[in-house]
């Protein structure tokens, strides 16, 4: 029973977290070599966060590792802070110098894949300067959520050239991609004359501004509106927005609640209309419910920068969850799995 109550409160990335931190420093460095940045990032910051670590939890996560690899042969841990930082704040100076170098060393990564392990602000600095069609080449490229956080750090005039680029963009000749890494000052890994690549689009763009503030975004599509109604008419009907989270079947809304906190609900919920929160409510048990209707009535007046900020938090969640394929998001930007 004690087991089962430590399992309920550990989601999937924390019990990868207590995982990694059972194994020690050499083990876990073989098993994050072969994650991702950002899949790194986010254990790292699970890592980073973890107060004591109760016996049966351990036990609990072990055991059902061992369950699990018994079925199959790879661990789907969820995607996002910053390497050095979090493992720092996690194992201390001297033991995370070691996992982190081998990490780093062990890894792959050159050219544009280097630019993933940096933080954002760093690589906004990195590419200032350069051509605006060389800095809509590395947003594409990147991550959207990344790609979001460095595109924050332009002026909104630089901000506007650059998301209209990526929504022109289609391919990008090998000869270009190349010019680009030995700009980073980096060789690009593979074959890099063989065809060319796909990047950027309309599509793109609308996942780099689903991810920005809901002040930046509301900014920049109005800016996109007067220079091209119709790209900006494009880029909001593949967007995902929170309204969306309506279209999520009953089953992705459920497993969706298993991987927010209740604060984050109840802020979020606040702002939403009455068929949104009905959503919730029916994929939850009935004392649930009820505790979530009370704890929303009782909610006095709340921020809309603090609603917007937990909505995008949960969509945020409902992303991860999709890329992974554990949700099918509906509506804008939906309607296949991604």
């Amino acid at each position: 029973m004690n087991n089962n109550r430590a399992a309920d409160k550990l989601n999937k990335v924390d019990k990868a977290a207590i995982l990694l931190l059972a194994l020690g420093e050499s083990d876990a460095a073989q098993v994050l070599r072969h994650l991702g940045p950002k899949e790194v990032q986010r254990v790292g910051t699970a890592m980073a966060q973890m107060g004591n670590i109760q016996r049966e939890q351990i036990e609990t996560v072990m055991s059902e590792f061992v369950e699990l690899v018994g079925h199959q042969t790879s661990l789907g841990i969820g995607s996002d802070s910053y390497i050095r930082k979090m493992l720092t704040q996690a194992l201390g100076d001297e033991k995370a110098g070691g996992l982190i170098d081998r990490i780093l060393l062990g890894g792959n990564t050159s050219g544009l894949d280097s630019l993933k392990w940096m933080e954002a602000r760093a690589v906004a600095d990195v590419i200032r300067y350069e051509h605006p069609q060389i800095q809509a080449i590395v947003i594409a490229y990147l991550d959207p959520d990344q790609a979001s956080e460095i595109l924050s750090y332009f002026d909104p005039k630089a901000r506007l050239d650059i998301i209209l680029r990526v929504s022109s963009l289609h391919t990008v000749q090998p000869a270009a991609l190349k010019e680009l890494n030995q700009i980073l000052e980096k060789q690009f890994s593979g074959n890099s004359n063989t065809s060319r690549t796909a990047l950027g689009g309309v599509k793109r763009a609308a996942d780099i501004m689903n991810f920005l503030d809901s002040s930046l975004e509301g900014q920049l599509m109005e800016a996109i509106r007067e220079v091209d109604t119709d790209l900006s008419g494009k880029i909001e009907d593949l967007m995902f927005v929170f309204g969306n989270l309506a279209d999520v079947d009953d089953r992705g809304i459920q497993s969706l609640l298993r991987e927010i906190s209740s604060d984050v609900l109840v802020m979020a919920l606040k702002g939403a209309d009455d068929a949104i929160q009905e959503k919730f409510f029916k994929n939850m048990s009935k004392r649930a419910a009820e505790l979530l209707r009370d704890d929303l009535e009782s909610k006095g007046p709340v921020r809309v920068s603090d609603v917007e900020a937990a909505q995008k938090e949960i969509l945020t969640v409902a992303r991860r969850m999709a890329d992974a394929g554990e949700i099918s998001l509906g509506g804008k930007g939906g309607g296949e799995m991604i």
